[in-house]
């Protein structure tokens, strides 16, 4: 039997143990699926702006894409959105991305108990899902999926819908009907930020439809780190 149990915030990302799924839906690992999809050469998270100005250092060619409080980061390429960065893609195909943001790449730099590392969200739920199922079979290590919610400090509804999404996928449990209502009403909760006409130039609703958008990427993205820090490695 799988021994899954579901954590939240920065807290219970520095609890987790065994295959740690690190979940942010709105919006850093849904955008790191897309990024890929972009044809982005390789991702590396970063903790802090520090660290993301001192590997851009390194990486003079890398694109700089990050937030804090959702707004983009002054002198960086790109803020968090997934729609604004797609209507530039062409910016990223083939080149490192550097990628920092107030919660989901936080998640993984605290989850230093974790065995290995996965991101998460709707877009490859159900890839992540069947990756950690077989791991978890195979190896016999326990599965943490960590919501991180807001700023990694208050609970989030997408985040906490999508670890009962992935654990119920794991465990082969039947998604009840009431699972698409609660997705789709994400736009009444926390994904309301994105209809409000006065901050549409840093959340687009484009980008609530992108990142809701449910198994849409047949590959995880697991979490290596180098000489350089980390990088999520597309499988």
């Amino acid at each position: 039997m799988i021994n899954s149990k579901i954590l939240h915030l920065l807290s219970g990302a520095g609890e987790a143990t065994g295959l740690t799924v690190i979940i942010d839906v709105f919006r850093a690992f849904s955008l790191e699926c897309y990024l890929y999809e972009f044809g982005a050469k390789l991702v590396r998270p970063v903790g802090s702006v520090d660290d993301a100005w001192a590997l851009k250092a390194k990486i003079p060619d890398a694109v700089l894409i990050g937030e804090r409080q959702g707004i983009k980061l002054d002198g960086f390429d790109f803020g968090n959105s997934p729609s604004q960065i797609e209507a530039a893609a062409d910016r990223i195909a083939g080149r490192v991305v550097i990628h920092t943001t107030s919660a989901g790449t936080q998640g993984i730099v605290n989850a230093q108990n974790a065995q290995e590392i996965l991101t998460g969200s709707f877009v490859n739920a159900r890839a992540v899902a069947e990756y950690a199922r077989v791991r978890a079979e195979k190896v016999g290590i326990p599965v943490s999926l960590v919501a991180m919610g807001t700023s990694g400090k208050e609970r989030a509804a997408e985040d906490d819908l999508c670890a009962e999404y992935i654990e119920a996928l794991i465990h082969k449990k039947e998604i009840p009907p009431v699972f698409e209502q609660r997705r789709q009403d994400l736009k009444n909760l926390d994904g309301r930020r994105f209809f409000d006409p006065s901050l549409a130039e840093h959340f687009p609703t484009k980008d609530y439809y992108m990142c809701i958008e449910k198994d849409i990427f047949p590959f995880v993205l697991r979490i290596g780190k180098d000489e350089l820090g980390f990088y999520s490695e597309k499988m």
